[in-house]
């Protein structure tokens, strides 16, 4: 048996189902983990949605920030934006069954020694801590306080993390960290802003998984969130997101096999245009 990671899917249902159908023609038995976006700015987020839940124990995944976006406008915390697809779940029969399912996904996963994270990593964490401080958020995102979980959770600071932080502050930097991160600084600040590739110039900044000496080297971090970065294959490194969205491809990954399987994709948002 095969586990394949999935990157971000965005809502682009139609081609989930391809990607599926295509590795189970070889693989009949497979399991996936997606590594978050399930939904937003793709055109079919409730079918996507749908879809990945009826999958069952054949499926994992980890929250991304389009995730958690969608949870936090479902209860009037943020606003859409004007690219945001998500009526088509916020107007669904099964609305209030389908995201209290998904406010109880994982953050992080761990399996045979894959660390799956929707963005990325801090490099002061190791993978037992970043499993540890996942399960923090988790905790409270599957308890009766989640929804004032949600109205503290946006913001950039703080940037660095630190073991004393406490209260909001210190779920707000687990959160960033998880689903958020691209470049920070050899000694962990983050910094959150920008979207472009690995060549962004950024002073004294660099891609989180460059850090030299990060201490999850001795894992292979698998995730998605940085279309511009694209498949990126290393040996402790699997970068999934293929921009499905933007006209390119939607990706898997054979854990076991670095075998991949890929799919085009038609183009839904133009860059710019959110």
């Amino acid at each position: 048996m095969t586990t394949y990671a999935i990157g971000d899917l965005q809502g682009c249902q139609p081609k989930l189902s391809e990607l599926i159908d295509r590795i189970r023609v070889d693989c009949p038995d497979a399991k996936f983990i997606f590594v978050g976006d399930l939904v937003n700015r793709g055109p079919m987020s409730l079918a996507t949605l749908r879809e990945v839940r009826s999958l069952g124990d054949t499926a994992n995944m980890v929250l991304g920030n389009h995730d958690l976006h969608l949870l936090a406008v479902a209860h009037g915390i943020r606003k859409q934006h004007r690219s945001d697809t998500l009526d088509d779940i916020l107007d669904a029969p099964d609305r209030d069954e389908l995201l209290d399912w998904l406010r109880r996904q994982p953050l992080a996963l761990f399996e045979n020694n894959h660390l799956i994270v929707h963005a990325g990593v801090v490099p002061q964490w190791t993978a037992s801590q970043t499993m540890q401080l996942a399960h923090e958020v988790e905790t409270v995102l599957r308890s009766a306080d989640w929804v004032d979980f949600l109205r503290q959770m946006y913001g950039n600071l703080p940037a660095r993390w630190d073991n004393s932080l406490t209260g909001s502050d210190r779920l707000r930097c687990i959160v960033n960290a998880l689903t958020r991160i691209r470049f920070c600084t050899d000694d962990g600040t983050m910094e959150l802003a920008a979207s472009k590739g690995v060549e962004t110039e950024l002073p004294g900044y660099m891609p989180w998984f460059d850090v030299p000496g990060r201490k999850t080297e001795d894992v292979t971090v698998v995730f998605g969130h940085w279309s511009t970065l694209g498949l990126t294959l290393r040996p402790n490194l699997i970068s999934l997101d293929t921009g499905c969205l933007w006209g390119g491809k939607l990706s898997a990954v054979g854990l076991e096999d670095r075998n991949v399987v890929q799919v085009d994709c038609p183009q839904y948002q133009r860059p710019g245009s959110i």
